[in-house]
């Protein structure tokens, strides 16, 4: 009968470790990361190949830039004379990023932190966002918005917008997209836009 018992102990506790590792498993399939990428095709001629990357609150408030042009943040100077931010020289310039990211408040050093070259070249850009905030601290929990904006030619925008949770499980978020203008000609400039938990 002990031997009975004893067995049945063994057998309860082997059960119990088994839900622990279950329950604990299931807590570390929480994503870690939001990778953004997408397609860039550089277009011929002024006024486009400018894009920005972001993300917002649940509120739709500003939370961090994980990339802009260097362009649109920083401006390009010509001849003797100082570079103007290039939104404010081309005011269509990704300007939903502009006007959520309150760029006009920013240093040049906080622009330059989350800038880069636009690519000369076509191919694949990545960004990643850690769950963290423009200093650099882990967000809280909750919903939060990722932003890709990217300027065809001239007024011709284009906007992609994906909800999700941090506490969502690793996997594809479904992008929706707005397009002020429809432009034939560079409407390949920016192509299959992803977002993904890891």
């Amino acid at each position: 009968m002990r031997q009975k018992k004893f067995i049945f102990v063994i057998l309860a506790a082997m059960l119990l470790s088994v839900i622990a590792v279950a329950q604990s498993s299931k807590k570390a399939v929480k994503a870690s990361a939001l990778e953004v990428s997408f397609n860039y095709q550089r277009q011929a001629g002024p006024g486009s190949n400018q894009y920005a990357v972001w993300i917002e609150n649940e509120k739709g408030e500003f939370v961090k830039t994980l990339f802009v042009t260097s362009y649109t943040a920083k401006g390009r100077s010509r001849g003797a004379e100082p570079a103007k931010r290039g939104y404010i020289v081309r005011p269509a310039c990704v300007p939903v990023w502009v006007k959520d990211s309150k760029a006009e408040e920013k240093t040049d050093m906080q622009l330059d932190a989350v800038t880069g070259a636009t690519p000369q070249a076509g191919g694949v850009q990545a960004f990643t966002w850690d769950f963290t905030d423009e200093q650099g601290k882990a967000v809280p929990q909750g919903i939060y918005k990722v932003k890709v904006e990217a300027t065809l030619i001239f007024d011709s925008d284009i906007v992609y917008t994906g909800t999700f949770s941090t506490k969502d499980k690793p996997g594809n978020i479904t992008l929706t997209s707005e397009l002020t203008k429809p432009d034939e000609q560079h409407k390949n400039m920016v192509t299959d836009v992803k977002a993904v938990l890891k």
